[in-house]
């Protein structure tokens, strides 16, 4: 939904509105459309922005359409209300992450023993759930990524690289069942209807899970999921990439939307 100026594409003679600054400096935008038609989306729906950032990266972004009721971070390692963390979500979800994985510790341990400079510029931990590195993607050795997630996946976790980042990530650590649980929220209260149909979108690995539960789902022909040529019958690929593929993505939801009833 957000692009760095970086990943706008051959787009020239846009009109753009700076959406999340760093320590004071522009980082990420919207074309203006995309951002007016944010604003509008939340009247249809009920909007859940879920992301892999972290809560205190989440929280840079000033998403046209905002305050959000609910919000999912982390990968779904945590869910906000009214901008603050449930904190019962998270206690469970680490329990059965100490239950089924193994360790955080034991993971950056490994991870540390097989990276080095050369390659790696960043190693970070999120929000005490999972890591990430920051890499020059050119420079990862050859096989790394699948050797990596073979080690991970028998002991719970798994591996996947989104651009400069590689994740390894709690395999039940999932945004689909965040979602999932917001979705019974607002059920359960009455502010959403229990046939209101799901509609998501996303264009990595991380989000392949999401994209598959819902009735209706978008992807950018860009990312991770497009070099991963994943598809699924409840999906639709845009036609534009870069940043207008955001727009796209904005109107199909207004549609979506307008239609779900």
């Amino acid at each position: 939904m957000i692009y760095s100026r970086n990943a706008f594409g051959a787009t020239p003679d846009l009109h753009t509105v700076c959406v999340e600054h760093l320590e004071g400096a522009p980082l990420s935008y919207m074309t203006t459309t995309a951002a007016q038609r944010m604003r509008t989306l939340t009247g249809p729906a009920a909007v859940i922005p879920t992301t892999t950032r972290t809560i205190k990266q989440f929280n840079r972004i000033r998403l046209p359409g905002a305050p959000w009721g609910y919000a999912v971070t982390s990968n779904g390692g945590n869910i906000l209300v009214n901008g603050i963390p449930d904190m019962r979500w998270r206690i469970d979800l680490d329990a059965e992450v100490r239950a089924t994985s193994a360790t955080l510790s034991e993971i950056n341990a490994e991870l540390r023993s097989r990276i080095d400079d050369s390659w790696v510029d960043k190693f970070r931990v999120a929000d005490h759930l999972f890591c990430y590195l920051v890499v020059k993607p050119k420079a990862v050795p050859d096989g790394f990524l699948a050797e990596w997630d073979a080690w991970c996946r028998p002991r719970g976790w798994s591996a996947s690289q989104q651009g400069r980042k590689i994740y390894t990530m709690p395999k039940v650590v999932c945004k689909s069942r965040a979602v999932q649980e917001v979705r019974r929220r607002l059920t359960d209260s009455g502010a959403l209807a229990p046939a209101a149909r799901l509609l998501a979108a996303g264009d990595g690995a991380l989000d392949a899970d999401l994209l598959g539960s819902a009735d209706a789902a978008i992807r950018p022909c860009h990312g991770e999921l497009e070099e991963l040529n994943w598809t699924n019958p409840n999906l639709t690929i845009t036609r534009s990439s870069g940043i207008m593929a955001g727009e796209e993505i904005v109107d199909w939801f207004v549609r979506s939307s307008d239609n779900s009833e």
